[in-house]
């Protein structure tokens, strides 16, 4: 059996190996470079490769396609492929039949890092022999060549998503749905909605799909669709016999007729879109029979996710917040809505179809100035150059930090929520973010 793939970070380099372990004729190509450190990777393993190219006569006699989320399916070569009729899949979908584990697989447009870390911490904390992978940290198809977790919490993209045929996590969580990456999706918000759903589409009566009750994308979307799973809905409006919600300031979550109760103030994650992560995390922990008390504690006392509201320094009395990882309007509209004082807000950055205004009225009412970063902030100052006092462009990071500076004064927060992708001034929104840390360290 042939396995190509396509893509040499680090889930091609993981399904490399596990490839490569299973008895396939690997072979690695990416049309970029790859790291020295991957390409030394697949050089120990004795895999072959090549980088800057896809030569097609090697890439179009595969049997199966891994091909990395960051890769389009419009790419030429992976057309190629499809109209050859030769299955192109997600790192995921390879990966998984070789594993008994148990697999929780985590989607959404926001707050999936964060869900995912603290069931990851949850499920820790409690002595589970337990992995962590898909979006984040190791790859998952390398951790399953190594074998040696029962479990593993699976942070799950729609890209990766699409490219499932049978996979199905036991428990899955779709933590909300607004529009984002619909530059991949024809700019179709329901094909986005559809892909995130691709989660459920292979669970059974014995799997459960944990689901924000209060997003009306899902909540339509299960109106209309079908799953097979158990439902269990969380919700900060409503309460259920069954599921997560918010009752006099008190999370309960009741599954099989079992109830955990917690003060939200004992908490430690701040933030009502917080509090539905940890609804959604806790639904997991109960699930897979966690105790009460160890429930408690993890919760109160994880750290959060870095560049995610993450509290840098404060100088001067000002407050310096990295949200980095906010890269689309709803992440940025929670951030927003999370800040009690007035905020010079830096924004901007690779822009994937965005709509700005429903930030236009927690704009007028938190923001006093905003700095645009960014190769083209066109959109942001058409959207909010007559709402707010002040409006700069800069061409770093240095300089936006400099200027936001001397824009603050005592009690007010200087916030990095970009709402958008990161390609054009920075390799990922993690440079992004630890580029805002170093220059607000070097005032």
């Amino acid at each position: 059996m042939r396995l190509v793939v396509l893509g040499g970070g680090e889930s091609g380099v993981g399904t490399a190996i596990l490839g490569k372990e299973k008895g396939y004729d690997v072979f690695v190509s990416d049309f970029g470079k790859i790291k020295q450190s991957y390409k030394d990777v697949l050089i120990k393993n004795g895999v072959d490769w090549e980088d800057e190219k896809h030569t097609e006569s090697l890439i179009l006699n595969a049997d199966v396609v891994m091909k990395s989320p960051g890769i389009p399916e419009k790419a030429p070569i992976v057309k190629k492929l499809v109209e050859k009729g030769i299955p192109v899949i997600s790192e995921i979908e390879f990966a998984a039949p070789f594993t008994k584990a148990i697999t929780i697989g985590i989607t959404g447009s926001n707050g999936k890092t964060t869900t995912t870390m603290l069931t990851y911490h949850l499920l820790q904390s409690a002595g589970l022999n337990v992995g962590l992978a898909g979006n984040i940290g190791k790859s998952f198809a390398e951790q399953v060549a190594e074998d040696k977790y029962d479990s593993y919490v699976l942070e799950l993209s729609s890209f990766q998503l699409d490219g499932i045929i049978n996979y199905k996590p036991h428990i899955a969580i779709i933590t909300n749905i607004s529009p984002d990456h619909l530059d991949r999706y024809d700019y179709k918000y329901e094909n986005y909605i559809d892909s995130k759903f691709r989660i459920t589409m292979n669970q059974t009566e014995e799997d459960y799909l944990i689901y924000d009750a209060d997003d009306e994308a899902i909540s339509e979307w299960l109106q209309k669709n079908k799953t097979r799973a158990k439902l269990i809905p969380f919700s900060l409006t409503k309460t259920f016999e069954e599921g997560a919600f918010i009752k006099n300031n008190t999370m309960e979550v009741i599954i099989n007729q079992e109830e955990f109760k917690m003060e939200t103030e004992s908490i430690a994650l701040e933030g009502k879109h917080n509090l539905k992560n940890a609804m959604a995390a806790t639904s997991v922990a109960k699930l897979m029979q966690i105790r009460k008390a160890t429930i408690r504690e993890s919760l109160s006392n994880f750290q959060g996710v870095e560049h995610r509201l993450e509290k840098v320094l404060k100088i001067q009395n000002v407050q310096y917040i990295n949200d980095s990882k906010a890269t689309n309007v709803n992440a940025t509209f929670f951030a927003l809505d999370s800040m009690n004082t007035p905020t010079v807000w830096i924004v901007g950055g690779v822009d994937k179809g965005n709509d700005y205004n429903e930030l236009m009225a927690l704009v007028r009412e938190k923001v006093k100035a905003i700095i645009c970063l960014g190769v083209d902030n066109r959109k942001i100052i058409d959207a909010f150059g007559n709402v707010v006092d002040m409006m700069i462009e800069v061409q770093s990071m240095r300089e936006a930090v400099i200027m936001a500076q001397r824009l603050t004064e005592k009690g007010d927060t200087v916030l990095l929520s970009p709402a958008c992708a990161s390609f054009d001034l920075f390799e990922n929104y993690e440079d992004r973010g630890r580029q805002f840390k170093e220059a607000v360290q070097n005032l």
